[in-house]
């Protein structure tokens, strides 16, 4: 018989620079490696050569609400280009945690204001990470 499981957003927590962020948006985070870990050559027998990319680089995009308190804090780390530690720990099943010692907010976030709030979404780049 198929099993059911229940995810629930509420199990997430996401820590930039020692504070943690609220205020989320409806797509909270995504996190993708920046190049493929390896790239694929084949021969003209058919021999397949695998190189390994030492990249270390992947990007964490999050969407906050406009109203989120932590706001002002992100734009303020884009503006200075400080390098902050970034925790991203989903306490659910399965047990996932991205971390990394090494994040730079790339930019400030972009705004928009019209009839409705916008989010605001902010790309960090981490220069090493651990996914578990």
């Amino acid at each position: 018989m198929p099993k059911t499981t229940t995810y629930d957003p509420m199990d997430l927590s996401v820590s930039v620079g020692g504070v943690f962020l609220t205020g989320f948006s409806e797509d909270l985070v995504e996190w993708e490696k920046d190049e493929d870990s390896n790239t694929f050559k084949v021969g003209a027998q058919g021999d397949v050569l695998v190189t390994k990319v030492n990249n270390p680089l992947a990007t964490l995009k999050i969407t906050l609400l406009a109203t989120s308190p932590q706001v002002a804090y992100m734009d303020k780390l884009a503006v200075t280009g400080q390098v902050v530690d970034v925790s991203v720990i989903y306490n659910g099943t399965p047990k996932e945690t991205i971390t990394s010692t090494a994040g730079v907010v790339k930019k400030p976030a972009a705004r928009k204001y019209g009839n409705e709030a916008d989010d605001r979404e902010y790309e960090i780049q981490l220069t090493n990470h651990e996914i578990l």
